[in-house]
């Protein structure tokens, strides 16, 4: 198997050390920050296995104080989708410089966040959701004290709560819920969950109390405010919406629910109570409408009365399996058929509804675009869906999508040609690929590179692959679960990868390493695509001329002036002598 080694090398500093130069910031050393921060994080979650608090504050406290985890902080607030957002203050971090100069901002001592500049977001009910921006310092700041606190969240959290966690996503939810109520001897109704005000709600006092982390510092999050029309606004409960560490904070604010469910119905009892919870969406099985609603719903009304919560009294309903209800996007629903019983978990009717109202929204305000640039802003949107989807019952639904966006194209190009018969549109847009006659295609024209010929993704080419669930009790923090996690990982990557041939195969040659860092390549890190030799200087695009590295690395590599190279494969004969 062939690696990349560097050819050429800048001096590092020691190991766990940062340089202190402004301009150093393409000369650190990720290896060794990331271990660093990494072996401190094992360290605070066995610990907190151990019950042993004290330990865990002072290793937090050294975490905080790291001046590794302070650039693997910055870098990871520089390297997101808000990466160009400012917050009240109008500032980002383009630059190598400003990066390198914001490490030495991240310090406890005087630090005062500002307020969060607040904008609206449009819900799918045709209101607006209120999100809260903060400046990049504040979300670096939240970052840092998130690596400390993320292991004492993933060591203590419910098994079965799976938003906004490390390796866990809502196809891990969806396959919880079919394994509770899949088999005749299992559940047979549901309490369907939902936040009044979702976590805006959270008592101050309570996440003072209870979360593991330096008081003083998220005192000033939580009271930090917010901006609205150049207007300022206290916040006197909920966590700070926009911020990196809100997630965590929320998601433990609901720790808890279902050890005290399990404590107050055992399985031996034969209740068949069980909790499937991801973030503020959650869903509680049971024997019956009356168990739901007389001792489960009041249990789950005082949990969440002590933490400032409750329950929406318009939306918390308890619905039989006969009749089916949506959960994350997706229908799930016990189906008869005489003598025989079938789940079946297929995509809600409102998600359908909403991803099509999207599609041809899309399509109706893009008279300005060619029929190339068209299936470019659709490609994405498409494939998402559809990859969302895959896990569940749902080809057929596929074809039904597929057929409602070519309706969606055809009036698309019929209107730009009223002048046109039917048969000049389709000799125009419409091309024979395989069996089918009828697929959209466009060509995409893009300065200094060559034409390419583009066709609209269609849903149905996903293939549906059934999810192997997360198991419950698994901790990416805990080392007896490195083995497992890395299986995980293959299988994801595989997925991710399948249909790009020649980036599964340079993942596959590295074995997801990235040799700049040697850090996992992963869907959450990105990749760009390295080319040996540079194109300007005549390099090809063959996979023998190109490796796959993260995107900091690939900077990294091009502004201190390494190249790496690809060592020849050692025959077996060679590595037995």
């Amino acid at each position: 198997m062939t690696t990349a080694v560097a050819k050429t090398s800048v001096p590092h500093p020691s190991v766990g050390a940062v340089p202190n130069s402004l301009t150093a910031w393409h000369q650190i050393p990720w290896y060794q920050v990331e271990r660093t921060v990494r072996r401190l994080q094992v360290r605070i979650a066995q610990a907190t296995q151990q019950g042993r608090w004290g330990k865990v504050k002072a290793l937090q406290r050294l975490l905080t104080h790291s001046r590794s985890a302070k650039t693997l902080a910055v870098r990871r607030v520089t390297e997101n989708t808000g990466k160009r957002t400012p917050g009240v203050d109008g500032v980002t971090w383009p630059t190598p410089e400003d990066k390198a100069q914001a490490i030495g901002a991240l310090h406890a001592r005087g630090y005062q966040p500002q307020p969060l500049r607040r904008v609206y977001i449009p819900k799918k009910n045709g209101k607006l959701r209120p999100l809260g921006i903060p400046t990049m310092r504040d979300r670096a700041m939240q970052v840092l004290y998130w690596l400390a606190l993320d292991p004492v969240a993933e060591t203590t959290a419910d098994p079965n709560s799976y938003g906004f966690r490390s390796a866990r996503s809502t196809a891990d939810a969806i396959e919880a819920c079919f394994i509770a109520l899949c088999r005749k001897d299992r559940a047979t109704w549901i309490l369907e969950g939902d936040i009044k005000a979702g976590f805006d709600g959270i008592s101050h006092d309570w996440l003072l109390a209870h979360i593991p982390m330096d008081k003083a510092i998220l005192r000033k999050w939580l009271k930090a405010g917010y901006l609205d029309r150049r207007r300022l606004y206290p916040t006197t409960a909920g966590t700070p919406q926009g911020g990196p560490i809100s997630p965590t904070l929320a998601n433990m604010a609901l720790d808890g629910l279902e050890t005290l469910l399990a404590a107050h119905f055992p399985h031996r009892k034969g209740d068949k109570v069980n909790l499937i919870c991801y973030a503020d969406d959650f869903c509680v099985t049971g024997s019956s409408a009356e168990l739901l609603q007389a001792a489960v719903q009041p249990l789950i009304e005082t949990f969440l009365a002590e933490r400032g919560l409750q329950l929406s009294a318009e939306k918390t309903v308890s619905t039989p399996i006969q009749q089916g209800f949506d959960f994350l996007g997706q229908t799930i629903r016990r189906y008869r058929w005489g003598k025989r019983t079938k789940y079946l978990i297929t995509p809600s009717k409102k998600s359908i509804q909403a991803f099509l109202e999207t599609v041809r929204d899309r399509i109706r305000h893009s008279g300005h675009l060619t029929a190339g640039e068209l299936i470019d802003t659709l490609h994405p949107l498409i494939r998402g869906w559809a990859l969302y989807h895959r896990h569940v019952v749902s080809k057929a639904i596929f074809h039904a999508v597929d057929h409602a966006i070519f309706q969606a194209l055809w009036s698309w190009a019929y209107r730009r040609h009223r002048n046109k018969t039917r048969w000049w549109i389709k000799a125009k847009y419409f091309s024979t690929v395989g069996a089918n006659r009828w697929v959209f295609t466009g060509i995409r024209v893009q300065k200094g590179q060559p034409v390419r010929i583009r066709q609209v993704f269609r849903a149905s080419t996903i293939r549906i692959e059934r999810h192997r669930k997360l198991r419950a009790l698994a901790n990416p923090y805990d080392p007896s679960w490195e083995e497992y996690f890395e299986k995980r990982l293959d299988l994801k990557m595989t997925t991710t990868l399948r249909g790009r041939r020649h980036l599964f195969y340079l993942w596959k040659e590295q074995k997801g390493i990235c040799p700049v860092c040697r850090q996992k390549i992963t869907a959450r890190t990105g990749w760009h695509s390295h080319h040996l030799v540079w194109r300007s200087q005549g390099g090809s695009d063959d996979v023998s001329n190109r490796l796959l590295l993260h995107p900091a690395c690939h900077h990294q590599l091009h502004a201190a002036g390494l190249t790496v190279e690809k060592p020849r494969r050692v025959a077996p004969a060679e590595q037995e002598a």
